[in-house]
């Protein structure tokens, strides 16, 4: 891996100044789960203590600016810091109440707000997307002939509110190929809601021809931006209302939403200038530009606390401090594999860590033991942000994790098998 630093790896006195920062940063946020004494959890202080570390020395070569990271197990914090910057050519300290782009990250929140819908049964999971948005009648699937021109044929079956939930739609991101029919596509979720407003953005994808047939194969692309669109059109309200008033409010989760508020844009998470893997210059477009809809794919905001808060709900079974989001059975269904043996599964082909992955309802879940060169346990749920956020739940372990911080380039890639080798790595039991 390039790295755009020369400086001998920080150790010892170097690492000294970081450390402080970091010690000095954890009291950022009122705590968003009671804490507990890491034994008591079944964590090696030692072990934690190797996270801290791990992050001081990334951040001394130039390689990210900082991270906040809350680990929760069986209800309790036994970690939760800050290290490094929130801004690193400002100088400014990183604290825990940062605010970070999720990016795909939004796709679990939004995901759990459709199913809020479902449970009310006003969002069957085999109701149709045309039932919302008639443009989706007549969807037409699109191949390649030897010539590279694009050939269709009428879809052979339509696509169904599970299949926007499991990403089996044959919608595709414009930057997850080079074939002419990824072309055709916006590059990625946040890239569509700057260029277009919410019913623009459904118009332009009825047009598209679907990459596959629908319910045939994963493939990452719209269709939770789509999942957010139907929640839209149901409840007569933004994304972002309908998320608030169905999920964040009730888990106080103060600080998510679609824009941030002039007030705490000064707490708005900064990425480092160059990329340190490719050595160009990097920056996050939505950290300076408002979209034009609340895409449910990647436009949200949000913190380590309230994201954290979040997945403590889901690993409780839909519940948190007393008041039910969603049902033990409904988590259960979002949290299972949906793929089967059926639909092709090209879930390991976003990252190496997901191979042994199906795929449920807006998150991967391991399959089976072994295979992803990350660590976890079988029935284990995630998935992450392409600024850096990382997000996992272990139903085994009893085990939530969240990681927040601006590494945009592959780079992150790198963090997310690290952080789950420095987590397991701690536990005693």
């Amino acid at each position: 891996m390039k790295r755009i630093s020369k400086r001998p790896l920080a150790s010892g006195a170097a690492l000294l100044p970081l450390v402080l920062l970091f010690n000095c940063q954890i009291a950022g946020a009122a705590d968003p789960l009671p804490r507990a004494a890491p034994a008591k959890l079944g964590f090696s202080a030692e072990g934690l203590a190797r996270i801290d570390r791990f992050y001081a020395d990334e951040i001394a070569k130039d390689r990210v600016p900082g991270a906040v990271v809350a680990i929760a197990r069986d209800g309790k914090l036994a970690y939760y810091k800050a290290i490094g910057y929130q801004d690193k050519a400002a100088g400014t300290p990183l604290k825990t109440d940062a605010i970070f782009q999720l990016a795909s990250m939004t796709k679990v929140l939004t995901v759990v707000t459709a199913l809020t819908l479902y449970e009310e049964g006003r969002l069957p999971l085999k109701s149709t997307l045309a039932t919302y948005y008639p443009q989706f009648s007549s969807m037409q699937v699109g191949t390649i002939d030897s010539a590279g021109a694009i050939k269709t044929e009428p879809a052979k079956q339509p696509i169904f509110v599970q299949d926007l939930m499991r990403h089996t739609t044959g919608l595709t991101y414009g930057a997850r190929g080079n074939t002419p029919i990824h072309k055709l596509y916006p590059p990625g979720s946040s890239g569509a809601a700057f260029a277009m407003s919410g019913p623009e953005f459904m118009d332009a994808m009825a047009k598209l021809p679907l990459l596959y047939h629908p319910g045939t194969t994963w493939d990452y692309g719209f269709s939770i931006d789509a999942l957010g669109m139907v929640v839209e059109k149901i409840t007569g309200k933004s994304l972002g209302g309908a998320s608030g008033e169905r999920v964040w409010s009730k888990l106080g989760m103060k600080d998510t939403a679609f824009s941030v508020p002039a007030e705490k844009r000064a707490r708005m998470a900064q990425p480092l200038a160059v990329d340190p893997t490719s050595g160009k210059p990097q920056n996050i477009r939505g950290l300076r530009e408002e979209v034009k809809f609340d895409c449910g794919g990647g436009c949200a905001f949000s913190t380590a606390a309230d994201y954290i808060r979040f997945g403590q709900m889901l690993a409780n079974g839909g519940s948190l401090n007393g008041v039910r989001v969603l049902s033990p059975k409904t988590v259960r269904l979002m949290t299972s594999d949906h793929l089967g043996k059926d639909i092709k599964n090209n879930v390991a082909g976003t990252e190496a860590g997901r191979a042994g992955y199906g795929f449920g309802l807006g998150v991967a879940v391991r399959t089976e033991p072994g295979v992803a060169a990350t660590n976890g346990s079988v029935g284990d749920y995630s998935w992450n942000g392409a600024n850096g956020t990382i997000f996992w739940v272990d139903p085994k372990e009893k085990l939530v994790v969240v990681v927040m911080a601006v590494s945009p380039g592959d780079i992150r890639k790198y963090y997310r098998e690290q952080i789950a080798a420095l987590v397991y790595g701690a536990m005693e039991r």
